[in-house]
């Protein structure tokens, strides 16, 4: 699949299709992030939000409702809510990780301060609250207040577990359900709540989301290591400079010998980096097939996903949401 053809991409068909109700969201974004009283409020918040994301987590709400035959307006609630958890975790990530630019652009924190962008995360974690008592169903919130608990759990564990060799796959994936797929699943699965589906398509949904979900991260990472050729590019290897426990570099240490393992331990653990240690990295990511494991397992989750879609109601969407299961890995071909 050639990611440059458009019409191989399945987010531009769902937006396509869900036009009406991405607008409707937009719109109830933009009400919902105002301050009356606090203008740096909406300037923080739109500064991420008109970024020019893809929005995926909130298109998946809406095309979960839809796909189950909801007719009524509630999921746009459920979308913004979703769209606001994200929003902010990324303001509070972008604080953790003193980053500097998001979507090629200046992160919010450079050009306003920590405590804005901490104290404008707080305020859409409120209002994604506010929005989804709204639609009094407390099977949603009961949902969606957990994956908020699961996103901040995960961010913890990372930090717990970066720069530590001693880091294993259950915990990586433990990671990564936390801070990626938890929200994917729940975007997913409320769609399917606030449709009244029985328990089997809600559960195949939230399936469907918790596999889109692992895939996407760990595709993220391994192209963080240029992918599955290990071809080193203008970004390659921010995660190497940051001391992060990534699958490949989880794989490769699982199999390093005492060499291999000297230098793990000297550019992860001890944050000793040299010219040079970024080629080595990947010569041994290469040497024990550490990428293109990861490549498969990427894969794998996202078959997991397109498999679940077999148990939702068939509609031109559920085609879009299985090609997109598809899209987010072959980025790595």
């Amino acid at each position: 699949m050639s990611l440059d053809d458009a019409s191989t991409k399945p987010h531009e068909r769902m937006q396509a299709a869900l036009a009406l109700d991405l607008e409707a969201t937009g719109a109830l974004i933009r009400e919902r992030m105002a301050s009356e009283h606090a203008p740096r409020i909406p300037e923080v918040t739109a500064h991420l939000v008109e970024a020019g994301g893809k929005r995926i987590r909130p298109m998946l709400t809406l095309a979960a409702a839809r796909l189950c035959g909801y007719e009524g307006e509630d999921h746009r609630k459920l979308a913004a809510t979703v769209e606001f958890i994200h929003t902010a975790t990324l303001l509070h990530d972008d604080v953790v990780d003193e980053s500097s630019k998001r979507r090629g652009r200046p992160t919010a924190n450079l050009l306003w301060d920590n405590k804005s962008s901490v104290l404008v995360g707080d305020y859409l974690f409120a209002r994604a609250f506010q929005l989804m008592v709204e639609t009094q169903n407390l099977r949603v919130l009961d949902i969606l207040s957990n994956a908020a608990a699961t996103i901040a759990e995960g961010e913890v564990l990372q930090l717990t577990a970066a720069m530590n060799l001693a880091t294993t796959e259950a915990i990586y994936l433990q990671v990564i359900r936390g801070k990626t797929a938890a929200l994917f699943e729940a975007a997913c699965e409320v769609g399917g709540i606030i449709a009244g589906q029985p328990d089997p398509v809600v559960s195949a949904l939230a399936r469907y989301g918790d596999g889109l979900g692992v895939a996407f991260q760990m595709a993220d990472d391994l192209l963080d290591w240029g992918g599955a050729s290990g071809e080193i590019g203008k970004n390659t290897g921010d995660d190497f400079r940051e001391r992060k426990l990534t699958l490949p570099v989880i794989r490769a240490v699982a199999k390093a010998d005492a060499i291999e393992r000297a230098f793990w331990v000297r550019t992860i653990e001890k944050g000793d980096q040299q010219d040079g240690d970024l080629d080595q990295a990947m010569e041994i990511l290469r040497r024990h097939g550490a990428l293109e494991e990861t490549r498969a397992e990427a894969y794998r989750h996202a078959a997991e996903a397109r498999a679940a879609l077999a148990e939702v109601p068939d509609h031109a969407l559920t085609g879009m949401m299985s090609d997109l299961a598809d899209y987010v890995v072959a980025r790595l071909t």
